[in-house]
């Protein structure tokens, strides 16, 4: 979604309704602020459900991927990204790798992760999807709202006005 908004901004006129994410991502998509409802998968090392997911009509939704922390595999990168953006998808927030970093960063679409790496993930299906994920000392839950820009990320139960 293309509403101008600052995560700062966010947290003052809402304070305690909002929890902020405490992990710190690195941006890597060419949308740097980006909002909307989430969708979760859980997966370690394996993105057949975030290509899956990423592949289906994203309507503006943030995918948020817990993938443990694990920087040994990508659980995105330029060919699952481009899904994302063809789909609608507003951004991708990942608690894992990505990688093809450089055509990240040429895509309309937000995304942030811990990192990246050159070495693609398994492809067998492992993982959950639409459950509640926990990292950064958020529970991110489906159809709650995430708002990310340079500042982080926040989370709310419910679309928020933006200042």
């Amino acid at each position: 979604m293309s509403e101008v908004f600052a995560t700062a901004d966010l947290i003052d006129a809402h304070g305690e309704s909002i929890v902020t994410c405490e992990t710190q991502f690195r941006q890597f998509g060419g949308r740097t602020a980006f909002h909307g409802p989430i969708a979760t998968i859980k997966c370690h090392e394996d993105n057949a459900m975030v290509k899956e997911q990423l592949n289906q009509p994203g309507e503006g939704w943030v995918l948020v991927v817990d993938g443990g922390g694990s920087l040994r595999t990508a659980l995105m990168g330029d060919l699952i990204a481009q899904a994302a953006f063809d789909n609608g998808w507003a951004g991708v927030v990942i608690n894992g790798a990505v990688r093809d970093v450089a055509a990240l960063a040429k895509l309309d679409l937000g995304i942030k992760a811990l990192g990246s790496t050159p070495r693609k993930s398994a492809k067998t299906g492992a993982g959950h999807l639409d459950g509640a994920v926990s990292f950064g000392n958020v529970v991110f839950t489906p159809e709650s709202w995430l708002y990310s820009d340079e500042d982080g990320i926040v989370v709310s139960d419910e679309k928020l006005d933006l200042p």
